[in-house]
């Protein structure tokens, strides 16, 4: 217990001193010509862990990580012609994030192609950097970004994208190369290599939210707007592909779907609420049952001004029914001072794992994120 209250202390001091002494900047854009620009930016989550029986003793471990480091990269050619190349360190190298050509018709219709995050939940669409809490928190119950992709949850293929009805309804359809779920499954290269013999079909994947409220324009998401809208929203998401599970021991059909909704009201300047849930059907034709099967998600949280910035004090619940009996459960709780938006933000989150026929596992993480 001493070990872990200094390691605590020793957290939140390092980090608190790294956000003291880094300047905030704000993401440059460089203009060359009329509607034509180039932009850089960059993003990063740091942490600290104290997770029970994580020591090689058994004891609790005492780690700070660099969880994410992000180089984000744009171009305008026009108005209607855009790019992105994005970076993320991936613990051992850099690793292209995505790289996309954005054709941005009108609000109803843009096309996007490359290598980027296909259609799902919106756990997914918000990503680390926009989900409530911060992190990768979803990964027990919203699995798109956990199993499916190339890197990160992205996928090579193209998309076509928009917001109808007043901006009310968003669209988003695609067609991706998949097979490269990682979990268990061969790549379509690696199932030629070892002499399976399968189709090569598309990976479609979609998504449709309705705003009741305040529209939500774009292709991304966030699971929270730290009171700056009041959003009622639902969306519906979903994958499917022809032989898109492929192992050694079989060749099955992919599919998952899933039915988000996000609640945020603003409170005056008592601040704001907002609530997440979330379900999720996931089917590999039997041939991964641990990634086959059923989840649950929910969270929510309140944020309120303070002298500097807001407090977000917050609860989040998961949970994962595989087919092959064995449950995971996740329960968090935490708070988060939210200094620039998402921007900069410094958090503490308890979290409890529950899996069937394991024991409990507790740990404590300390994170600090900026964006510039």
């Amino acid at each position: 217990m001493k070990s872990f209250r200094r390691g605590v202390l020793l957290a939140a001091t390092s980090l608190a001193a790294s956000l003291a002494a880094s300047g905030a900047m704000a993401g440059a854009t460089i203009p060359f010509g009329e509607d034509k620009s180039v932009s850089v930016g960059f993003g990063m989550r740091g942490s600290y862990s104290n997770i029970e029986h994580g020591a090689p003793d058994g004891s609790h471990s005492n780690d700070f990580d660099l969880d994410s480091a992000r180089i984000f990269l744009g171009a305008s050619l026009g108005k209607n012609i855009k790019g992105m190349f994005n970076t993320e360190w991936d613990g051992d190298r850099i690793r292209v994030l995505d790289a996309a050509a954005q054709f941005a018709i009108s609000p109803e219709l843009n096309i996007w192609a490359g290598r980027l995050l296909s259609p799902s939940d919106r756990a997914n669409m918000a990503g680390p950097y926009y989900s409530l809490g911060g992190g990768y928190w979803a990964g027990v119950a919203s699995r798109y970004g956990y199993n499916g992709g190339i890197f990160r949850g992205r996928d090579d293929g193209v998309v076509a994208w928009g917001n109808v009805a007043g901006g009310k309804l968003g669209y988003s359809f695609g067609a991706f190369e998949g097979h490269t779920f990682g979990i268990g499954s061969l790549t379509d290269d690696q199932a030629k290599a070892a002499g399976i013999r399968a189709s090569d079909k598309l990976m479609y994947a979609g998504r449709l939210q309705y705003d009741f409220w305040e529209a939500e324009p774009g292709y991304y998401g966030t699971g929270s707007y730290l009171g700056s809208k009041d959003i009622l929203a639902i969306g519906l998401a979903g994958r499917q592909q022809k032989d898109g599970v492929l192992t050694m021991g079989g060749i099955g059909d992919y599919a998952s779907w899933n039915v988000d909704f996000l609640l945020g009201k603003r409170l005056g300047t008592a601040g704001a609420v907002s609530v997440e849930a979330a379900y999720y059907d996931y089917d590999t034709d039997d041939v991964i049952l641990a990634e086959q099967g059923k989840a649950w998600s929910a969270g929510g949280g309140y944020i309120f001004p303070i002298t500097r910035g807001s407090l977000q004090p917050y609860v989040r619940y998961q949970k994962f029914e595989a087919d092959t009996g064995i449950d995971t459960r996740q329960e968090d709780v935490g708070v988060n001072w939210i200094i620039d938006g998402y921007n900069a933000q410094l958090g503490a989150t308890y979290s409890r794992t529950r899996v069937t026929g394991a024991s409990d596992q507790s740990r404590f993480v300390v994170a600090l994120q900026l964006q510039y």
